[in-house]
């Protein structure tokens, strides 16, 4: 994994699972600083509900102060909004960064995400992409008491083989285990493992205490409660935490604070169950209806009912 990073001419990493995440992928910006490989992070064009009001994700002509990429991304700078005039975790991320940060439309599922990152690499000279989860549910079987949103990081990771077929290579990246609340940290350790067993994971890292200090920074500016509460982890915290007002509690552990790298193929023969069943999906709504079929709940549907 650190050799994969040290030799990428530059590093994409963009968080998978919708609104904070991208600092997560600013972790992993951290990691590649400290290996002299020039990084960019991103994000999805997905705000929870308290951002934006219109359930799922924007599609990149629904975007204002972007430049446009391709049909399915975009570069936000510090301005750029949605519907209604609602900024972007990465716009917050592109104005405390001073530099822009990458956007990607999920609607047109795995397909469409690997159009939008291999016209993002292209454009940014990237030839490493690292997709990356804040809290685990991008390896969720689906049967997991807590799981509440696996529908972004699915049909991200599922994106893997496509890019593949695109001739870029990728890395799975999870930071902050059980820190979302959803799956638990030992839900997610034991999903590690079994990805261990295919020959897939690839190492762990956890930021210095200067890295931290800038990953603190970030999240003073960015809204996101999974991703403080890794950096919380990562400060050495323990115990119970509430997040989303009340609704979920988080166990703080010390492997909330690290980084734990994956092969996304091994991922996707082993522990990923929920990617594994919308690889072939057409659309964010297709992938959407076939987890809802299964009896999995979705981000998506919680958004459309409340």
């Amino acid at each position: 994994m650190l050799a994969a990073i040290a030799a990428a001419e530059r590093l994409l990493a963009v968080g998978i699972g919708g609104g904070g995440d991208v600092v997560g992928a600013l972790a992993i910006a951290e990691l590649a600083t400290a290996l002299d490989t020039e990084s960019v992070v991103g994000g999805l064009t997905w705000e929870r509900r308290p951002i934006d009001p219109l359930p799922g994700a924007r599609r990149i002509g629904e975007l204002r102060g972007a430049t446009v990429l391709g049909e399915h991304a975009a570069l936000a700078h510090g301005e750029t909004s949605g519907p209604g005039g609602f900024l972007f975790a990465e716009s917050h991320m592109a104005r405390h960064l001073g530099e822009p940060v990458v956007l990607l439309d999920p609607n047109d599922g795995p397909t469409g995400i690997a159009d939008g990152l291999a016209d993002a690499a292209r454009e940014l000279h990237c030839d490493l992409i690292v997709l990356t989860d804040v809290g685990g549910d991008v390896l969720a079987h689906g049967h997991e008491p807590g799981l509440g949103s696996p529908l972004a990081d699915a049909v991200c990771l599922a994106s893997a083989p496509l890019l593949a077929e695109r001739g870029l290579a990728s890395l799975g990246a999870l930071f902050g285990a059980g820190c979302d609340g959803e799956l638990t940290p030992d839900e997610v350790l034991e999903r590690i493992g079994e990805v261990a067993r295919a020959g897939g994971h690839l190492g762990a890292w956890g930021p210095g205490s200067a890295q931290l200090a800038r990953l603190e920074a970030a999240v003073e500016q960015i809204p996101t409660e999974a991703s403080t509460m890794a950096l919380r982890c990562a400060r050495g915290a323990l115990g119970i935490a509430p997040i989303r007002d009340g609704r979920r509690t988080v166990q703080l552990t010390a492997a909330g604070g690290l980084v734990f790298f994956f092969e996304p193929l091994a991922a996707l023969a082993s522990a990923a169950r929920c990617a594994q069943i919308v690889a072939r999906a057409g659309s964010l709504e297709e992938a959407n209806r076939i987890l809802l079929g299964r009896g999995i709940p979705t981000e998506l549907e919680w958004e459309a009912t409340q």
